[in-house]
């Protein structure tokens, strides 16, 4: 998720073609050996409405932070997709002062999506990396993971595991934290 600043299809009109971005996936998934189920489905910009793909997509669903800190310190924080992650607190428990949401400009200067398809999987584009990689330890007990694949049209299931190997081969060190999270 980012800040809606510019309009989405704007920004996307600048990257390669989502057929193009979800390949690109692919091909290092292939590279590394890691075994995926790929779905299709309507496209999906928010938590709400990924939840109506409850049932044909299984596995653990998943929300994805764009941040950035004061010192323009970038952090994707990859959290259940029900987890509400008090931001306020993670900053100051990432020696930060407080975190803001990256802007769909930066987010597709950085990861090569736009907004509503932040993954993990956009990884690949951070190159050399300046993202720091937040994985949500409760989210990392599942045995299945979803994700899209740098399009929102599509879900890419994964094991765990295989996702730390996927971020690993992109030079970036995840760190698996128990999340603070927000009073419900």
């Amino acid at each position: 998720m980012s800040a809606p600043d510019a309009d989405p299809t704007s920004l996307e009109a600048r990257l390669p073609s989502p057929q193009a971005r979800e390949e690109a996936v692919y091909v290092r998934l292939r590279q590394l050996g890691i075994a995926w189920k790929a779905f299709e489905h309507v496209p999906v910009f928010t938590v709400e409405q990924s939840q109506s793909l409850r049932g044909i997509v299984p596995g653990g669903h998943t929300k994805n932070l764009f941040l950035k800190d004061r010192k323009d310190g970038l952090w994707l924080v990859v959290t259940r997709e029900n987890a509400r992650v008090d931001l306020k607190t993670l900053a100051r428990e990432m020696g930060q002062q407080r975190f803001s949401f990256g802007s769909g400009e930066l987010l597709v200067e950085t990861l090569g999506v736009p907004p509503g398809s932040v993954t993990p999987f956009a990884l690949i584009n951070d190159a050399p990396p300046r993202v720091n990689v937040i994985l949500d330890e409760k989210m990392m007990a599942n045995e299945v993971l979803n994700f899209h694949p740098l399009r929102n049209d599509r879900t890419t299931a994964i094991t765990s595991a295989e996702l730390l190997k996927f971020i690993r081969s992109t030079e970036h060190e995840p760190r698996v934290l128990a999340l603070p999270e927000v009073a419900p």
